[in-house]
C-alpha cells in the first residue's frame, strides 16, 4: 500500500500536507493531532471560522458539494492527502481524481463515495457482504414512503439518505406520521435528494460503536485493530451521552467485531472507522459505518491511550498506533440552549472542580438551541460513575447570550 515515507516540516519545501474536508469539532481534533507531528494542514468548510479552520495552517470556505470547485482548490494545495470529514462532499469527483493519480483519499474515494449516503452503505452490507440489518426499502416521493412503511411495518425509522447527527430523522408509530417524517427528512438532509430510508425498528437491548482501526503493522501489511466498545444514547438519531466499555456479552463482542472487519475490510484504505451496531443479549445488527473519527468517540478522550483522533492521524500517515484503554469514562453533550452569534459559557470553573472531570468547547461561531457546542468528559472507577459526572459537568456549563 501506497503510504507517506517520511513527515516533512510545515510551510517548507518538505512539507507533509493534508486537506481536511470538513472542519467541525471532530476535524478540529484531528488537525490538532496532526499538527502535533508536524503535518502542514488544510481545512475546509462551508462556513467561515469553524473550529478546525481555527487551528489550521490554512483555511478555505467552499462549497463542497461543487465538484468543480472541490478540484480547484485541491489543484491549487496539491495535498500529499485529501481527508473526507463530513458527508456532503462532491464525492464522484474524488472518485475521478483518485483514478486519475490526481490525489489519495482517506481512506479511499470508494469508501467515502458509499457512505456518503445510506443506501450506498446499507446495500454493500446487507446485499454484498450478507451481514445482518434491519428490514429496509427505499423511497423518493411521499407516496413510494406510505407503500414502504405499509410493508415494513410499524414503528419504523425514516431517515434521509444523505443527513448526519440524526438530522431529519425520525421514529414514527403510524400511517398518519408519515407525511410529516417525509418533510421532516426533506428539510434534514446534508444534500435534499428527494430519497429516504425506511428501516424496521429492531429490538435492541443497547447499541455500540465500534472504533475500528486499519493500520501498518510491523511487516508492512495492513492489520486491524479494535478499540474496546462505546456505549451511547441517542435522541432522535442524536448522540448525547457515550461510555466506554460497554460490557458486552462475549459473543456479542465477538461478531461485533467480525461485522466491523468484514465492513472495513471491503472499503479499505488506512485510518479508523466508526461502525455502529444495535446488540441484543448474543445478536448483533449492523446500522452504519463512517470511515472517520465518530461523534460518539469522543470519549476517547479521557478513556484511551491514544484517542480516536490520534490514532486517526497516525494510521493515515502510516504510523503504529495503540488502541489500549486507560479508564473507564463518559462524556455528555453540552448543548447552545440559545440561538444566537457568538455566545458565552458560565459555569466552566465549577465543571472542572469535580476530580476526573474536563470540558471541551468547540468554538463554533453560531449557537443553535440543539447545536452540539461542547462535551464534558469524566472518568472514574466505572462507566456508571463516569456517566453520573460527565452529566453533570454538562449541566454545570451554562450557554449564555452576552447582549
Amino acid at each position: 500500500m501506497n503510504t507517506i515515507k517520511r513527515l516533512g516540516t510545515p510551510l517548507s519545501h518538505t512539507a507533509t500536507k493534508v486537506m481536511l474536508l470538513g472542519s467541525g469539532e471532530l476535524g478540529k481534533e484531528v488537525i490538532i493531532s496532526l499538527q502535533r507531528l508536524g503535518v502542514e494542514v488544510i481545512a475546509v468548510d462551508r462556513y467561515e471560522n469553524a473550529p478546525g479552520h481555527q487551528v489550521a495552517h490554512r483555511a478555505h470556505v467552499i462549497d463542497m458539494t461543487d465538484g468543480t470547485a472541490l478540484a480547484k482548490l485541491i489543484e491549487l494545495e496539491q495535498p500529499d492527502l485529501v481527508v473526507p470529514e463530513i458527508e456532503a462532499i462532491a464525492t464522484p469527483m474524488l472518485v475521478e481524481l483518485e483514478n486519475a493519480g490526481k490525489v489519495r483519499v482517506i481512506p479511499t474515494a470508494r469508501a467515502a463515495w458509499l457512505t456518503m449516503n445510506r443506501e450506498g452503505i446499507r446495500r454493500l452490507a446487507a446485499e454484498t457482504l450478507s451481514l445482518p440489518t434491519s428490514p429496509y426499502r427505499f423511497a423518493d416521493s411521499l407516496d413510494e414512503l406510505k407503500a414502504a412503511c405499509a410493508e415494513i411495518g410499524f414503528p419504523c425509522i425514516i431517515k434521509p439518505v444523505m443527513s448526519s447527527s440524526g438530522k431529519g430523522q425520525s421514529k414514527i408509530d403510524s400511517a398518519a406520521e408519515v407525511e410529516e417524517a417525509w418533510n421532516y427528512a426533506a428539510a434534514g438532509g446534508r444534500v435534499n435528494s428527494g430519497r429516504v430510508i425506511v428501516e424496521g425498528f429492531i429490538d435492541f437491548d443497547y447499541e455500540i460503536t465500534q472504533l475500528t482501526v486499519r493500520a501498518i503493522g510491523k511487516n508492512g501489511e495492513v492489520e486491524t485493530h479494535f478499540c474496546d466498545p462505546i456505549g451511547h444514547v441517542q435522541v432522535q438519531g442524536d448522540y448525547v451521552e457515550s461510555w466506554q466499555p460497554q460490557i458486552m456479552h462475549s459473543k456479542a463482542l465477538e461478531r461485533s467485531r467480525d461485522i466491523a472487519k468484514k465492513v472495513t475490510d471491503d472499503l479499505g484504505g488506512l485510518g479508523l472507522f466508526g461502525v455502529e451496531l444495535f446488540v441484543k443479549d448474543e445478536m448483533v445488527w449492523f446500522s452504519e459505518v463512517s470511515p472517520r473519527p465518530h461523534d460518539t468517540g469522543m470519549v476517547t478522550m479521557a478513556s484511551q491511550v491514544q484517542n480516536e483522533f490520534e490514532l486517526h492521524a497516525k494510521a493515515i500517515l502510516g504510523l503504529p498506533v495503540n488502541v489500549a484503554l486507560k479508564s473507564p469514562a463518559a462524556s455528555a453533550v453540552i448543548y447552545g440552549q440559545h440561538d444566537a452569534k457568538a455566545i458565552a459559557f458560565e459555569g466552566v470553573a465549577e465543571a472542572l472542580q469535580t476530580p476526573g472531570v474536563d470540558i471541551r468547547l468547540f468554538g463554533k461561531p453560531e449557537s443553535f438551541a440543539r447545536r452540539r457546542m461542547g462535551v464534558a468528559l469524566a472518568v472514574a472507577a466505572d462507566t456508571d460513575a463516569a456517566r453520573v459526572l460527565a452529566k453533570q459537568a454538562a449541566a454545570t456549563v451554562k450557554p449564555v447570550v452576552v447582549k
